[in-house]
C-alpha cells in the first residue's frame, strides 16, 4: 500500500487495493475514457464505410481510427480527456474534443472532423462503453475467478467424497451424509450461475437523443437507421442491440448481469457460513502459518478471517447490485441523470466481490479435513439410525413403525447402538435376516449413494 493509500477513502483504493491490481483497467474513470474513445472511434469509422457513402476516410485516418477502435488507445489519452473535462464540463464532450485535436494532428479534413461523434447523443456513446467494459469484466476477471473457484470447491468434493459426516437439520443430528457431497451441493449451484452469465446477452443501443433516430433521419433520410445501428452495435463491438428505448438503454440487460452475480454471490455467502460452522465444529482444521496472529490476547486462536471477510465483502457487494436492481430499470421520462451516478459504482460492486471471491479461495487453501472427528460425532449419534430402520418396518407393513421408533428415540438424551438393536430386535414382523443386515449399520454407514451422487455429477461442472 502507497502512502496515498493510507488515507484512501475508499477501502478499495486503500487496505484491499494490492488484491485488486488490474481491476482498475477496466472499471475506473480512466478505464471508461477508454471505452467512450474506442466507441467514438470504431463509429466514425463505421460511418465511412455506409453505402452510399456519405464519409470518406483517408488511410492514416482510416489506420488510426481501427487502432483505436481494437482498444489500442494511447496511454496518456485519459489524462488529456480529463483536462478537457475542465473546461467543458462534461465527460462526452470532452472525448469527441480529444479525438477531434488527435485527428486534426493527423491532418483531418473538416468533413471528417464534422462527423465525430455524429447523430449521437452522450447515452450512445456512454451505454456502449458500459457494454464494452462489462464483457470485459465478464470475460477477463469474473468468469476466470468463477472457473477457479468452482474448480477448486469440486476437487474438494471428490476427494471427501466417501467421508461421512453427521448431517444437521434445524440444529438437530439428522441423516448422515459425506461432506463431499455437501462441497458439491454448492459447486453445483455456483455453476449453474456460472453458466447463466457466460450466455447472457450484454444490451447496447445506439439510436440518438430519445431513441427515435431523430437527428439521423434528418441528416440522411433516405438510410436504413435501424439497421446501421443494429450492424455497429452487433458486428462492430459484439454486443446484442436493443432498438427500442428512449434517450437510455433501458439497464434491463446490465440489471440481469448484476443479479447473477448477485445469486452466485449469495449462494457463497451459504457456502462461507457453513464452512464457518464446520469449522467450528471441528471438520476442518486450519493449517498453521508462522508468524500469524489469530488473537491479542488468546495465542491459540486460528480464526475462519477469510470465510468471515468474504461474507462481509459479498454482503455489501450484494447490497449494491440490490440498489442496481431498485434503481437502474427506472428513468423519468425519456432520462434523468440519476442512473448515471448509479453505475459509476459498478466498479465498487465488482471489486468487494472480488474480494470476496478470494478471499473464499485462500479459506479454501487453509482448510484441511478432519474425518476423526466427523467420526467421533457419528459415533455419538445413533438415533439418526431411527429412520432406516422405521422405512424399513413399513416397507414390511408395520403401520406404527414411525411411533415405534419415536417411542425408542424421541427426547433421550443419548440414544444409543443398545437401544437402537432393541427395536430391530421387538419388530418381529422383519424377517430375521433383515434385522441382522440392519443391526450391521452404523451412522457413519448411512449415507445413501452420497459418493455416487458426487461422482455421478461434479464432472459435469469445471474441475
Amino acid at each position: 500500500m502507497t502512502n496515498n493509500g493510507l488515507f484512501a477513502v475508499s477501502a478499495l483504493d486503500g487496505r484491499y487495493s494490492d488484491q485488486l491490481d488490474g481491476l482498475g483497467s477496466i472499471v475506473g474513470e480512466g478505464a471508461l475514457i477508454r471505452y467512450r474513445i474506442i466507441v467514438e472511434a470504431a463509429w466514425l469509422l463505421h460511418l465511412s464505410l455506409i453505402k452510399p457513402s456519405i464519409l470518406e476516410l483517408s488511410h492514416n485516418i482510416l489506420s488510426h481510427l481501427e487502432t483505436l477502435s481494437k482498444g489500442n488507445v494511447p496511454k496518456d489519452a485519459s489524462a488529456k480527456v480529463k483536462a478537457i473535462e475542465r473546461t467543458t464540463n462534461h465527460d462526452v464532450k470532452a472525448v469527441e474534443y480529444w479525438l477531434r485535436d488527435s485527428l486534426t494532428e493527423l491532418g483531418a479534413t473538416s468533413a471528417v472532423l464534422s462527423h465525430i461523434h455524429f447523430a449521437c447523443t452522450s447515452e450512445d456513446i456512454n451505454n456502449l462503453a458500459y457494454g464494452l467494459m462489462i464483457r470485459d469484466l465478464r470475460d477477463k476477471v469474473i468468469l476466470p475467478t468463477f472457473d477457479g473457484l468452482i474448480g477448486q470447491l469440486s476437487t474438494l468434493a471428490m476427494g471427501l467424497k466417501n467421508t461421512a459426516m453427521l448431517s444437521r437439520t434445524h440444529g438437530q443430528t439428522a441423516s448422515p451424509t459425506t461432506m463431499g457431497k455437501e462441497l458439491a451441493v454448492f459447486a453445483w449451484r455456483l455453476n449453474r450461475q456460472r453458466t447463466s452469465l457466460a450466455s447472457q446477452e450484454i444490451l447496447g443501443k445506439f439510436n440518438g437523443a430519445v431513441g427515435n433516430f431523430n437527428a439521423h433521419s434528418a441528416a440522411c433520410p433516405n438510410l436504413n437507421w435501424p439497421e446501421i445501428s443494429r450492424e455497429f452495435v452487433e458486428s462492430r463491438l459484439g454486443l446484442a442491440w436493443n432498438p427500442l428505448t428512449t434517450q437510455i438503454e433501458s439497464h434491463d440487460g446490465f440489471v440481469e448481469f448484476m443479479t447473477t452475480v448477485r445469486l452466485f454471490n449469495t449462494i457463497l455467502i451459504d457456502f462461507v457460513r457453513d464452512m464457518w460452522g464446520y469449522i467450528s465444529l471441528g471438520y476442518f482444521t486450519q493449517k498453521v502459518v508462522a508468524g500469524e496472529v489469530g488473537s491479542s490476547t488468546m495465542p491459540h486462536k486460528i480464526n475462519p478471517i477469510f470465510f468471515e471477510n468474504a461474507e462481509g465483502n459479498l454482503g455489501v457487494a450484494s447490497s449494491l447490485m440490490s440498489h442496481f436492481s431498485d434503481k437502474l430499470p427506472i428513468s423519468r421520462w425519456q432520462r434523468d441523470l440519476s442512473d448515471s451516478t448509479v453505475l459509476r459504482v459498478t466498479g465498487t460492486a465488482v471489486g468487494h466481490s472480488l474480494l470476496a471471491w478470494k478471499s473464499v479461495l485462500r479459506g479454501l487453501d487453509r482448510i484441511l479435513a478432519n474425518p476423526s472427528k466427523m467420526q467421533e460425532d457419528l459415533n455419538g449419534a445413533w438415533e439418526v439410525l431411527a429412520e432406516p430402520v422405521q422405512t424399513v418396518m413399513r416397507r414390511y407393513g408395520v403401520v406404527d413403525a414411525y411411533e415405534r421408533l419415536k417411542a425408542a428415540t424421541r427426547g433421550e438424551a443419548v440414544v444409543t447402538k443398545e437401544m437402537i438393536h432393541k427395536a430391530i430386535n421387538g419388530c418381529q414382523e422383519i424377517p430375521e435376516s433383515e434385522r441382522t443386515r440392519m443391526k450391521a449399520w452404523t451412522p457413519a454407514s448411512y449415507v445413501g449413494i452420497a459418493a455416487r451422487l458426487v461422482d455421478d455429477f461434479v464432472p459435469k461442472v469445471r474441475l
